[in-house]
This record gives C-alpha cells, sequence and structure tokens, in this order.
C-alpha cells in the first residue's frame, strides 16, 4: 500500500500544479509582456492547442495513474517477473539465466505498453494535432514508424539489454559514467533509422551559425538538416556534443 500511496500521492501533487497552469491557459488576454512579440490571432490559436493538449494530458495521466497503481497494489510486476521465467525451460535452460530471464520480462512489458498506449498516441497524433495543423504524418507513416520501432526492439533490443547488464555487473564506481557513454553511442546510430539527416547546403544560414559559434567558442564540427516536416510542423533544433565533437541539427521547417 505504501508505493501506490506515495505514487497517488505524486499525481495529485502533480495535478494540482497542471491545473493552475490550466488556469493561467483560459486567461483569454494576451500578457503585456508579449503584446509586442505575438498577435492576438496566434496568441488565440497557441492557447486553443495548448488547453487541447492539457485536457488530454489530465485524461492520459489519470488512466496511468489508475492502471500503474492497480499493477503495484496487486504485485502485478513481481508476478510476471516469476511467470516470464517460466520460458526458459521451453528454451532447453534448466539453470537460471539472467539476461534471457530480463529479456522475456521487458518483451512482455513492451507489448503491454504498445497496447495500452496505442489509442492515446492515435488520438493525440490524428486528432489533437491534426486539428491544429501540426500533424504531417499519415496513418500509413504512424504504423510504419511504430512496426520499425518494434523490429528494432526485436532487433537490437536482446544485444542492448545485455550490453546493459553487463555494464551495471561490471560497472563499479564508473557504473553512470559508462551508462551514459553506451546510451549516448546508441543513440547516435538509432536516430538516422528514423528521420534524414543532410548537410546544410553552403550559404548565408549556414555562415551566420557558424559565426555565432564561433564567437561563443562552441567548437561546431558539423551542421545537419532532419526531416521532420514528414512527420510535423513543429520548428526544432539540437544540439549533441561528445568532448570536441559537437553538431548541430536543425529542422528542415525551421529553415523554411
Amino acid at each position: 500500500m505504501e508505493v501506490p500511496g506515495f505514487l497517488i500521492l505524486m499525481y495529485l501533487f502533480e495535478t494540482y500544479l497542471d491545473l493552475r497552469q490550466h488556469a493561467t491557459l483560459k486567461l483569454p488576454t494576451l500578457p503585456k509582456t508579449l503584446e509586442a512579440v505575438i498577435s492576438q490571432e496566434k496568441f488565440e490559436k497557441s492557447r486553443a492547442y495548448s488547453l487541447d493538449k492539457s485536457h488530454f494530458y489530465f485524461v492520459h495521466e489519470f488512466v496511468t495513474i489508475l492502471i500503474d497503481s492497480a499493477i503495484l497494489f496487486f504485485g502485478i510486476l513481481p508476478w510476471f517477473w516469476k511467470k516470464s521465467g517460466t520460458f526458459l525451460p521451453l528454451l532447453g535452460l534448466i539453470e537460471e539465466n539472467e539476461i534471457l530471464h530480463t529479456l522475456s520480462f521487458l518483451a512482455g512489458a513492451m507489448i503491454w505498453s504498445q497496447i495500452t498506449d496505442l489509442p492515446f498516441s492515435l488520438y493525440s497524433t490524428f486528432v489533437i494535432e491534426a486539428r491544429h495543423g501540426f500533424n504531417k504524418q499519415t496513418i500509413w507513416l504512424f504504423f510504419r514508424d511504430l512496426i520499425k520501432g518494434i523490429c528494432l526492439a526485436i532487433v537490437l533490443g536482446p544485444p542492448i539489454v545485455s550490453a546493459i547488464i553487463v555494464i551495471v555487473q561490471s560497472g563499479g564506481p564508473y557504473l553512470a559514467i559508462y551508462l551514459w557513454a553506451f546510451m549516448f553511442v546508441l543513440s547516435l546510430v538509432i536516430a538516422p533509422l528514423f528521420n534524414k539527416f543532410t548537410p546544410l547546403p553552403e550559404g548565408e544560414l549556414k555562415l551566420k551559425i557558424e559565426k555565432l559559434a564561433f564567437s561563443l567558442k562552441f567548437s561546431l564540427k558539423k551542421l545537419f538538416v532532419v526531416n521532420g516536416s514528414t512527420r510535423s510542423s513543429y520548428s526544432n533544433a539540437y544540439m549533441y556534443c561528445f568532448f570536441k565533437n559537437k553538431p548541430i541539427v536543425l529542422y528542415d521547417t525551421l529553415i523554411q
């Protein structure tokens, strides 16, 4: 009872904060500090979108807390951990194998997560995002990404989980650093499988970014453009660094 109770307490506190933010979103007038920055029309569009997202968030979080509390209250996780180990004898394994047992457990958890989260993902993408003109995905692209993610989990999941378990077992005092380095490299490998990265063409924009980076002593190595417009009309950019290698990635929607 203690763990679900703490979980519910955190949910109530976070919901209280979210309700305060929701009340602020309902204010119809543009803050004076933003009057010279954004038009009333854009403010209304932003406000309507934020309210829709807020309503959706409340429903999503409420369902999530119900499911998570039930899982903890009825001891589903330890029960499923034991059950997932019963598949090992089917593989001809008599002795307990931590890696295979973990893979069996995570496979079941992934299936459950995909099933429970799918309705919310569909509604968020094809109702809320589409209603406000942000969604660029087709239903085919949505499920293609979903299937691609599942296939990647099946192919890459076992070696990744095995590597993480080995790192945890032998990481010692530098465990956190080893795990961070491993996950960072992994993210660089997986990202190109879902998006196309191309070098930013020569021109005024590239020159200005390079000049800004030089003035800030930012050791910029490469500038990429990612095809974010295939999924959304959001504009974004990000950077990542590994020692002195610091590329910057711009969404094509931001350039447009």
